[in-house]
């Protein structure tokens, strides 16, 4: 059996979080997925498994909700089911910087698709290519000259970006793009003249332009461990 493995967010303001949680888990627990669905007044992160036929139920349902319609999703299969459970969670933060003057919804630095950015690259365009993830997943790969911030949680980045240069470019990634969004507004906020975000992140790059200008794999929070440039895992 194939199994479907979606992940996406959306930074949307949203009330009645209980009311939401309890109809999300309902309808992951009828189509027997696995994985975690993330809530807070900010918005909503995912990251589901399951068949295909489930997986595309859930998400007719969730972007019937005219706060989720426009949301897209990072996919990749894989032979077996990748979590091991099911859990939708209230957050204070569905990913946490502790930067409360920070809002998404309402400003983000500008997106570069991956056809874009890989052209740079191609280029060799003066750019600080900028890794915004923790020390243990850059050890699995990265792309390559990126600056590493050796952070171990993500709330560290504020700190630990003070050094950058504020006059050159910076493209920004992650592993599906929902860190950047906040890391870029911050970049913005500190003055720096020119951020980016890579649309999608490291997992909509690969399913785009491969392993173009990447090194090594990228790793995923399941029991894949890490997917390489053509999103299946490594340790299969």
């Amino acid at each position: 059996m194939q199994i479907l493995n979606i992940a996406g967010y959306k930074f949307t303001t949203l009330d009645n979080l209980s009311e939401l949680r309890i109809s999300l888990l309902n309808k992951c627990e009828e189509l027997t997925l696995k994985g975690t669905i993330l809530l807070s007044p900010e918005g909503i992160n995912i990251t589901l498994a399951g068949t295909l036929t489930d997986v595309n139920a859930f998400k007719a349902q969730l972007t019937a909700n005219s706060s989720f319609s426009d949301m897209t999703f990072r996919e990749s299969y894989s032979t077996n089911q990748p979590f091991k459970r099911l859990k939708v969670k209230l957050k204070k933060e569905i990913i946490t910087f502790r930067q409360p003057e920070i809002c998404p919804e309402t400003q983000r630095a500008p997106a570069v698709s991956p056809q874009q950015f890989k052209q740079w690259l191609d280029q060799g365009r003066e750019l600080t290519i900028l890794d915004t993830r923790n020390d243990y997943e850059i050890e699995f790969g990265t792309f390559a000259n990126a600056t590493k911030l050796h952070i171990q949680d993500f709330c560290e980045f504020p700190q630990a970006a003070e050094n950058l240069p504020t006059d050159k470019p910076v493209v920004m990634f992650c592993t599906g793009g929902v860190r950047c969004e906040k890391a870029g507004v911050h970049l913005l906020n500190k003055g720096f003249s020119e951020v980016y975000q890579l649309d999608g992140g490291i997992l909509n790059y690969f399913a785009i332009e491969g392993g173009a200008h990447y090194e090594g794999a990228c790793f995923v929070f399941d029991e894949r461990i890490a997917l390489d440039p053509n999103l299946q895992p490594i340790t299969q």
